[in-house]
């Protein structure tokens, strides 16, 4: 029976081909259009939620042709999929930017603005990326995508505590891919469980202090 929360094979989601994008943008124009249908999306998804939200009120919106927004999705979740790529690939392109390229900063700095970007649940740079986005994440991604993204995040953290020339004494990589682990999943458990600012606040305090101490003391 096919549906589109996917059927189950060996116990891991099979979701339904009609939730993947047809093509990522790669001409100017097309990218414009894009995020033009992105920002419609989200527009949309505020107002009406998911249940009110079809692909023709997101191309009206957008200004563009049905066909159009066909041409890159096939459904809304093959849209809310492209969407989330398209604002974790932002993620990775600021914690490049910001933590990475910034050669004025010492490591402590470095490290701790590397924690808030990746943690901060209610970061500007990632819009809509919330509780209701993980209800329905089962409709869109299946297990390799969540691998692959621990992959990249990893990689930038590789990078970044790389660019520490300060640092007295780099962690291993299994440190680093531990860290990861625990930044991550706790900022999507603070999606999900929504605590008070306050305990948000305390994670990430804690979360800055444990790897500061272990980096500054080498082990």
């Amino acid at each position: 029976m096919k549906s589109g929360f996917g059927n189950t094979r060996g116990g891991a989601p099979n979701v339904n081909p009609r939730a993947k994008p047809l093509k990522r943008p790669s001409q100017a124009r097309a990218i414009f259009t894009v995020e033009a249908i992105y920002q419609a999306f989200v527009r949309i998804w505020r107002r009406n939620g998911w249940p009110g939200l079809t692909t023709r009120e997101v191309a009206l919106e957008a200004g563009v042709a049905i066909g159009t927004l066909y041409d890159y999705f096939p459904s809304k979740e093959a849209l809310l999929s492209g969407y989330i790529r398209h604002r974790l690939d932002a993620l990775l392109q600021h914690l490049d930017e910001a933590v990475v390229q910034a050669n004025e900063l010492d490591w402590a700095t470095r490290i701790k603005r590397l924690i808030r970007l990746t943690c901060t649940p209610d970061d500007e740079h990632q819009p809509f990326f919330n509780h209701a986005v993980l209800l329905i994440e089962h409709q869109i991604a299946e297990p390799k995508h969540h691998r692959r993204l621990f992959d990249e995040l990893s990689q930038k953290w590789r990078e970044a505590i790389a660019a520490c020339g300060d640092l007295p004494v780099p962690p291993s990589q299994a440190t680093i891919d531990a860290w990861v682990i625990m930044a991550w999943g706790g900022r999507r458990y603070c999606v999900t469980a929504q605590p008070a600012a306050a305990q948000t606040a305390a994670w990430l305090s804690e979360m800055e202090t444990m790897i500061c101490s272990r980096l500054a003391n080498g082990s």
